[in-house]
């Protein structure tokens, strides 16, 4: 089990272009065909909002002794860039995505994805159905699910003007509340780490404003022709199990696979069982 500092230690970073500005994307990748790519597409895993790619920390080592692994930060999130000068919707990461997969070489993936990272997915799937051979949707924004009121209220222009102790507290009352059972204090940390600086802050607020609904809602779900996993914590709030069912009944090539147990962070919260149900899945 990583912690912060050790997953930011391993990333490598990278320059795409998004609306005409060339921004640097941190990522996590791993894997036994790392080196040579192998016969296997990768899988890449997009976390969501407030979260970063250390969300991924333990789903990727399991996954990654079988598979190629990369698990970006979204642009405004984690170790990528932060400044106050672009675009950070989900439709603006839909072009991160595709530039970062160009800039590896990379024609054919696996995507996983939780929360806005689900709505990114979604879009880059029905954009790019020859690229996109499964699809790993957790507790995903879809539809006109979003933008929830812990979110909205993180875009609020009071919130750039917070305490540093206030953001934190905020902070960490949506990652104890969105779990299940006890926080790991270490996932709570990990995940708040980005967002306590001054830039950091500021980015935050910035990725909350940009959440726009209208992403989702104009997404042709009837593009979507990759086989598609809809590995959901049932007992989610922010992005209720009813959606999941919706996906499953419009998506050409869908299974429903609820796990019980788990919250809004169902990576974190049930990672044995959710890394197995995707290795089952990628066989």
């Amino acid at each position: 089990m990583a912690d912060h500092e050790s997953w930011s230690d391993d990333q490598a970073t990278t320059t795409v272009t998004v609306d005409g500005h060339d921004l640097e994307v941190a990522y996590h990748e791993d894997g036994p065909d790392a080196a040579d790519g192998g016969d296997e597409p990768p899988v890449v895993f997009v976390h969501g909002i407030p979260t970063w790619s250390f969300l991924w920390r333990d789903v990727v080592p399991a996954v990654a002794e079988e598979r190629r692994t990369i698990a970006p930060d979204m642009v405004g999130y984690g170790n990528s860039a932060v400044s106050d000068d672009f675009d950070r919707s989900i439709r603006a990461q839909e072009a991160m995505l595709e530039g970062l997969l160009e800039d590896l070489g990379i024609d054919r993936i696996v995507l996983v994805a939780h929360d806005i990272g689900g709505g990114v997915a979604l879009r880059f799937a029905a954009h790019n159905p020859d690229v996109v051979d499964q699809l790993v949707l957790s507790n995903a924004v879809c539809y006109d699910s979003w933008p929830v009121e812990f979110v909205s209220n993180l875009g609020l222009p009071s919130t750039a003007d917070l305490e540093r102790e206030e953001l934190e507290g905020r902070l960490d009352s949506a990652f104890v509340d969105g779990a299940y059972g006890d926080a790991d204090p270490e996932f709570v940390e990990g995940m708040k780490a980005p967002w306590l600086t001054d830039e950091g802050h500021l980015s935050l607020v910035r990725n909350a404003v940009a959440t726009n609904t209208n992403h989702t809602t104009e997404i042709d779900y009837d593009a979507i022709d990759a086989e598609t996993l809809l590995l959901w914590g049932e007992d989610d709030v922010m992005q209720p199990y009813d959606y999941a069912e919706r996906l499953a009944d419009d998506l050409a090539d869908a299974e429903l696979a609820p796990l019980s147990d788990a919250y809004h962070w169902v990576p974190e919260d049930r990672p044995d069982a959710y890394a197995d149900r995707l290795l089952d899945f990628l066989e």
